[in-house]
């Protein structure tokens, strides 16, 4: 059952201890509310500012799981917090572990420190949860993915596209590291997840049945992975990869040699991607 007032309580002591800068957000010069402004939680949880301060004054409707989750992950809830939120909304707390998609605040208040660096958050299986601005510009707006196309093992196998900037030998060494790595997961995680699940749909394709009959594992990634942009063309940028071990989330951060061609790329890619946010 709902527990209204501890639910509006605790919504607005979180939000009253939170920053701008906390959250990604400018500070401005007229500021003289105590830590954030309901709009600015509203727009953070993705839903409006009415449905928002009805919760806060104890009145709004009984919020869904969905609506609570996201409320935690704009508030860059712990997980201790967010479930002790589910719990006032009157809902079980989600698991915890690999198949989680709530993200950690240290991993979110790192990403939203690199707004002029492409970076983003996926899951072990490359589900992208976010993206830095630049890392929208980069590589396409990920929340518009949906089904097993968010997972980029998977379109690399049924979207032509994922591989035209490679060279055949490229091509066939991506295909083993995907095929590698969901393997290694469907071994770590049972026949019952995700992984096992993404493998069990790629069974009907060619190439993949062919690199997953290899029975490999333990295949790296190369340190510079290759982009092709339709604004800029082609940018090879070195991955730096931080891990979340509770949840099995990374932060992959992408840099450009300074000086080098994929750097001046990527900095006009900024301006690009600027202007269309702007627009």
């Amino acid at each position: 059952m709902i527990d209204r007032d501890s639910l509006a309580a605790f919504l607005r002591h979180r939000r009253e201890s939170l920053q701008p800068e906390d959250v990604g957000l400018s500070r401005g010069s007229r500021r003289r509310t105590n830590g954030l402004r309901r709009e600015e939680v509203a727009t953070l949880c993705h839903m409006s500012t009415d449905y928002y301060a009805r919760l806060e004054r104890a009145t709004g409707p009984h919020p869904s799981e969905q609506m609570i989750a996201s409320i935690a992950q704009g508030l860059h809830l712990s997980l201790d917090e967010r479930d002790h939120l589910f719990r006032l909304a009157g809902h079980a707390p989600p698991v915890r572990g690999a198949t989680s998609e709530f993200i950690s605040p240290g991993l979110l208040r790192i990403l939203d420190r690199l707004s002029d660096t492409p970076a983003e958050i996926v899951t072990e299986i490359g589900e992208t949860l976010r993206q830095s601005p630049l890392g929208i510009a980069l590589t396409g707006d990920a929340s518009l993915r949906t089904g097993p196309d968010r997972s980029v093992g998977y379109r690399w196998f049924t979207d032509p596209a994922a591989r035209e900037p490679y060279s055949s030998e490229e091509r066939q060494y991506l295909s083993r590291l995907y095929a590698s790595g969901l393997r290694q997961l469907t071994a770590l995680r049972g026949p019952t997840s995700r992984a096992a699940h993404l493998a069990a749909l790629l069974q009907d394709n060619d190439e993949f049945r062919a690199v997953w009959d290899l029975q490999e594992v333990g295949i790296k990634p190369a340190e510079v992975k290759r982009f092709q942009h339709p604004s800029v063309g082609l940018l090879e940028l070195t991955c730096q990869t931080l891990l979340d071990p509770e949840q099995s989330h990374r932060l992959l951060v992408y840099t450009a040699v300074p000086g080098s061609e994929s750097h001046e790329k990527l900095q006009l890619l900024a301006v690009i991607g600027a202007q269309a946010m702007s627009s």
